[in-house]
């Protein structure tokens, strides 16, 4: 901010002061002490107004925020150039300095306990009680928006409490996904195959692969949707379906981890259209050490548990 522009702003905030100042004061100058039958001189629906003065309580409070005011600018920025006289802000008080003051503070109190935990493998910190708590605040925070307060997801999200891992659910594999995030992209096969085509193979992917059947009055050709599969879909999915974790291609004898729908209409439109994910990288936001403790979190959720088949 300019020379100018600085005290313009600073004579105009002062002045603004001075004459609430002046106005509070001069029109009580004169005023009758307690009440009074002095009207107005006007009225309406036979109500007039009395000439009262303010209530001393009201008074009190105009002057306290002026105080309260002033008291701020003295303390915070405000006045133009002014920095405020705060203590322990270089160069002045900020929001921003605020604010990494205060990551400052929690780093210094809390990151101790994440490195502990960051130096531990992912299995031995999925099983610390204290660990699992801070994991799921964590959790709480950064991941239900997309995956649910309960982790079992929803329509594009997958379900982190069962064994249906799209890239991997190994400790590293998912450490790995939340650090980095994922990039994930079925091809649209409409052009491609056609109408009857993607029938076909979206009758066998459901009742060929994933045992499911198909809904009654269903004329869709299974032979011809598993050559179709081996020709065009094998290369990612695998010759059996059981999908390829290094290219993020599910599962598909396990209808649980089809993400957008397990009805064979869901599953026509999959590969009619293709689908696109993204899993947004979480480094920059938590770090290293608080993902490897999410990781553990995330990890512990699916313990035990087998892979599943939807109907």
């Amino acid at each position: 901010m300019t020379t100018f522009w600085s005290w313009y702003i600073t004579i105009l905030t002062i002045g603004t002061f001075v004459a609430l100042f002046w106005l509070v004061f001069a029109t009580r100058k004169g005023e009758p002490k307690g009440g009074t039958d002095q009207t107005m001189g006007h009225a309406f629906d036979g109500i007039e107004e009395y000439d009262n003065p303010l209530p001393k309580w009201w008074f009190l409070l105009y002057v306290g925020t002026i105080i309260f005011a002033i008291g701020y600018l003295i303390l915070y920025p405000g006045l133009g150039n002014w920095k405020g006289v705060l203590p322990g802000y270089e160069g002045g008080w900020t929001q921003a300095k605020q604010w990494q003051r205060e990551v400052d503070k929690a780093e210094t109190q809390y990151g101790p306990i994440f490195a502990k935990f960051a130096a531990m493998p992912i299995a031995d910190v999925a099983q610390d009680p204290q660990a699992l708590k801070m994991g799921g605040r964590l959790f709480a925070t950064y991941c239900s928006v997309c995956h649910g307060s309960d982790a079992k997801g929803s329509v594009g999200f997958p379900n982190l409490t069962d064994a249906n891992w799209r890239w991997g659910g190994e400790p590293d594999a998912i450490k790995t996904t939340i650090l980095h995030g994922r990039m994930a992209a079925m091809p649209a096969w409409g052009p491609i195959l056609g109408d009857e085509g993607v029938k076909n193979v979206a009758a066998y992917v459901r009742q060929g692969l994933a045992g499911l059947t198909l809904p009654e009055g269903s004329e869709a050709d299974v032979a011809a949707g598993k050559q179709i599969f081996e020709t065009n879909c094998a290369a990612c999915h695998g010759a059996t379906g059981l999908g390829m974790a290094a290219m993020g291609a599910p599962d598909l004898t396990h209808s649980a981890g089809w993400i957008y729908g397990s009805s064979l209409a869901q599953l026509q439109q999959t590969i009619r259209y293709g689908r696109n994910g993204q899993m947004p990288a979480q480094e920059p936001y938590l770090g290293n050490d608080k993902v490897h403790l999410l990781a553990a979190y995330v990890y512990s959720l699916s313990q035990g548990k087998e892979q599943v088949a939807a109907k």
